[in-house]
């Protein structure tokens, strides 16, 4: 029986390290998809440009930019990724296994609501509310397949509320700060080796806190430069992890991780060229670095035998600090309608060497485009499209305790559909 225990706890073990701890660093994963107006640029320029109420989120200081009075900004955005695996030579009797299914598509669409506000208090003062989901993650892959070891369900959701304020400093020089409240939530899944074991499943969530900076400098009444700093936020994530097969009552525990999500540094311009042509562009530095190493504890005792304050897992992510670089174009037809462009390159943290099914991300290119239509003086809508083209993906993740790897690689690819609504009044 004492055999038996021994060789339960190895395989949850070895499950949790090889799918759902490596994951829990997927929280990290930003979702650069927050304002409808900006999905047209491919949201290049927002430290400075200025459209709407969504700059509460993107730069408070640009906030003194919009007219007096109130603006509000409703938007949904709808993500499309695909995460398709290509087996090129796992090994062993699992990963390797003739005939087994490579997991389907892993991504599936996901639909992200956004909201902000401002109002001006004084000449000199700003006051803005953001509503939005910074970080996410949803891979799902078809039960049985070749690498469920590694991973099955990956939900991570976030919700923020970030109030902000700006003064005008000058004609030409105004400053923003602002607080965030954030919360995670994270449900990881995956197969823990046997029909004892089951599906492992981790529960777990908190809430951090962070704050932000912003710069906005007017250099000439048509050309405006942002500076934008987002702080990091840890979190000490709580939960559970259980386990649906037969032994699952044995296993089952609390647990907690700590996770800190990175600070990032924004540097945006916008200019308008003409009465038709306005122009953009951003650089953003992400500390991902931060995700270096993880652990997670048992927080109560297991039925076999495996003490609170234990560790179920350590592992190395290895992660590098990202550049994200974009630029932008907006064509004015007439007085109604006015046409966005956009471009970008947004560098992945993630490496060969650590990466999982989990998040199979690499590095990207963005390609956008808008509308944005004037259905009265106050009102504005918004439409916009891109296509996120993604570098091939390749794994090779082994787990402790079980014969071979998976070996393979994602093609990937993500396509974003955002509307927006905006009032003045």
């Amino acid at each position: 029986m004492t055999t038996f225990k021994k060789k339960l706890s190895s395989l949850a073990v070895a499950a949790a390290t090889a799918g759902l701890v490596q994951s829990a660093g997927a929280g990290g994963f930003a979702i650069g998809t927050q304002s409808g107006s900006g999905t047209g640029n491919a949201f290049a320029g927002g430290a400075a440009a200025a459209d709407d109420a969504s700059v509460a989120w993107y730069n408070p200081a640009a906030m003194t930019v919009l007219p007096a009075g109130k603006q509000v900004a409703g938007a949904l955005h709808a993500l499309r990724p695909s995460f398709k695996f290509q087996n090129t030579g796992s090994t062993g009797p699992v990963f390797g296994a003739a005939g087994a299914s490579d997991g389907g598509d892993g991504g599936d669409w996901a639909f992200v609501p956004n909201a902000f506000f401002t109002m001006n208090i004084n000449p000199q003062w700003r006051f803005g509310l953001a509503l939005n989901a910074p970080f996410g993650l949803k891979t799902e892959y078809d039960n049985g397949w070749r690498g469920q070891l590694t991973g099955l369900k990956s939900a991570i959701k976030s919700v923020n509320i970030n109030p902000s304020v700006a003064y005008k400093v000058s004609d030409t020089v105004s400053i923003g700060a602002g607080i965030s409240v954030q919360k995670l939530d994270a449900e990881l899944s995956g197969f823990a080796g046997s029909a004892a074991t089951g599906v492992l499943t981790l529960n777990a969530d908190d809430i951090g806190y962070g704050a932000n900076l912003g710069l906005l400098v007017q250099a000439t009444p048509s050309t405006r430069f942002g500076l934008t700093y987002r702080s990091s936020i840890k979190y000490e994530l709580e939960g559970t992890a259980g386990f649906s097969g037969t032994a699952g009552a044995l296993l089952g525990s609390s647990v907690r991780a700590d996770l800190r999500v990175p600070e990032s540094v924004s540097a945006s311009f916008f200019t308008a060229l003409n009465p038709n042509w306005e122009l953009m562009g951003d650089i953003t530095w992400t500390r991902w670095s931060r995700v270096q190493q993880l652990n997670v504890i048992r927080t109560t005792a297991t039925g076999l035998g495996a003490p609170a304050g234990s560790t179920l897992t350590s592992l190395a992510f290895r992660w590098d600090d990202t550049w994200r670089f974009g630029v932008g174009a907006n064509y004015k037809a007439n007085q109604q309608a006015k046409f966005r462009f956009g471009l970008a390159y947004d560098q992945t943290p993630t490496n060969d060497a650590t990466r999982t099914p989990r998040l199979p991300d690499q590095d990207r290119i963005w390609l956008a485009a808008g509308v944005q239509y004037r259905v009265s003086k106050a009102g504005v809508l918004e439409f916009g499209y891109a296509h996120e083209f993604v570098r091939d993906a390749s794994v090779n993740v082994a787990v402790p305790g079980v014969p071979g790897a998976l070996v393979g690689k994602f093609d990937n690819k993500a396509d974003i559909i955002s509307v927006q609504y905006s009032h003045s009044f």
